[in-house]
């Protein structure tokens, strides 16, 4: 994991030689917040007045007020800081003391900075994993912090609503992330969404299907070669690995990789390092893992198709995506959101009551996909007009229409209604490519109130 500008650290001790010291091992590491502050008691100050940081460097001797009652202060005020003593003296009982209090490690000075580091990350990621567990447990739904990495993704379902907010956090660290869910469910657009949302945002995102690869076409893809390589390598060629350094990659369909080539694929996301065909050196690869399937790889492995050490390294962080039967109160918003898509600028159109039933009765065995394919179908059949149940399916038009849909009515507000219109209008926003008059009129507002929202939510 590298640092971000949202990883709030706090070293507290008297030598500021030693802060110095410590501010520039964390700021050549990536962790650009970084305060320093010398005198214990403003430290407890700063905690009792309620500002936030997510790790904080204590040091366990100090005057006036010992680390130790730091610690305990700090605690009380901020119970999700996570907490790494320092001292001088490699001692049992300060240690065990410490870690009774809260501390979540210990570290001896001269404190190596690779230590520091590893210390801090592995900190970082067990906050956000109990922030993860911490979701839905208290009495207002989980908010998206990023929202705009999240902005193509449409739901109002608090399910969905979890799931993109255990995503965001995630992103903020390396580990490999797993997305399981049925076909058309969304899973490439999720994985994007946690790159953009992650510290390699501004670096690259590379899609991989890897059904596609088989033999020695995953040595030549993967790793890259050189030229004369092997029969046919007429130029050097970049492969995935290193195309992607510093990026994400995204492994699409991870459950046809043949296992014959799974170990090669293990070995790069253990050791971080390939071999480039045509050449003995090794190279070292900085990439970000994201795998995703439809196909139930706890099967695969007890029929011996899939590999157990590469399913649990790929599954760090496991993301499932329901399917949409499962969270129905969306169907309204995609089916909107598609025909805003589909309906262009100039024409003014909807979805008439008796299709919307219908629509909210189908099970959908495709998933949003299947959905937007009969939104596309519908408004070229209407013709401008609005979409009633004629210009459905006919699979569709032949059901009989349920008078309660059971996943629940249309209108059932599952999420704030404030994060749900601003989720809506900045996707319409984004949709229009930053157009306010095509967007108000789209939605159906004032171009001054969409002015004074967009305002609101940060968008100049």
């Amino acid at each position: 994991m590298r640092g971000t500008l949202q990883n709030r650290i706090i070293a507290i001790d008297d030598d500021q030689i030693f802060l110095k010291s410590i501010r520039r091992a964390l700021i050549t590491s990536g962790f650009t917040s970084v305060r320093l502050e010398p005198d214990p008691e403003t430290a407890v100050s700063v905690f009792k007045q309620g500002e936030p940081f997510d790790i904080a460097l204590i040091d366990v001797s100090m005057p006036g007020m010992d680390g130790l009652e730091v610690l305990e202060v700090i605690k009380n005020n901020s119970p999700e800081t996570e907490c790494i003593m320092i001292t001088a003296l490699d001692e049992a009982g300060t240690a065990v003391s410490a870690m009774k209090r809260g501390a979540y490690d210990y570290l001896v000075k001269p404190v190596e900075k690779d230590d520091l580091v590893l210390s801090i990350n592995r900190a970082l990621e067990r906050k956000r994993l109990f922030n993860i567990t911490d979701i839905g447990k208290g009495t207002r739904p989980p908010e998206l912090l990023n929202i705009h990495a999240f902005k193509s993704i449409i739901f109002g379902s608090s399910d969905v609503l979890k799931i993109l907010k255990e995503a965001e956090l995630h992103s903020a660290s390396d580990i490999p992330i797993l997305i399981t869910g049925e076909s058309g469910t969304g899973k490439e657009l999720l994985a994007r969404a946690v790159h953009t949302a992650s510290p390699r945002s501004k670096s690259v995102f590379t899609p991989v299907n890897m059904a596609s690869l088989t033999g020695s076409l995953f040595d030549a893809e993967f790793f890259g070669h050189t030229k004369g390589a092997f029969t046919g390598a007429e130029k050097d060629r970049t492969g995935y690995l290193e195309h992607s350094n510093k990026g994400t990659l995204f492994l699409d369909e991870i459950s046809n990789l043949p296992m014959e080539l799974q170990g090669k694929l293990l070995r790069v996301l253990q050791d971080g390092e390939y071999i480039k065909l045509g050449t003995d050196t090794p190279r070292n690869t900085d990439i970000r893992f994201i795998a995703a399937t439809n196909e139930d790889l706890e099967k695969l492995m007890a029929n011996r198709k899939f590999r157990k050490d590469l399913y649990y390294r790929l599954k760090g962080g496991w993301l499932h995506l329901p399917a949409l039967r499962q969270r129905k109160e969306d169907i309204p918003l995609l089916a909107n959101h598609f025909l805003n898509e589909f309906i262009g600028k100039d024409k003014n159109t909807g979805i008439e009551e008796d299709a919307m039933t219908l629509l909210l009765t189908y099970d959908y065995p495709g998933n949003i996909r299947e959905l937007k394919s009969i939104i596309e179908s519908a408004v070229n059949l209407a013709q401008g007009r609005k979409i009633s149940r004629i210009f459905l399916p006919d699979n569709i038009q032949k059901q009989k229409p349920k008078t309660k849909p059971k996943h629940g009515p249309i209108t059932a507000p599952v999420v704030s209604l404030a994060q749900m219109e601003k989720s809506h209008i900045l996707n319409v926003y984004d949709q229009t490519g930053n157009n306010k008059s095509q967007t108000a009129r789209l939605l159906d507002i004032a171009l001054n109130t969409l002015r004074k929202k967009l305002k609101i939510y940060g968008v100049k």
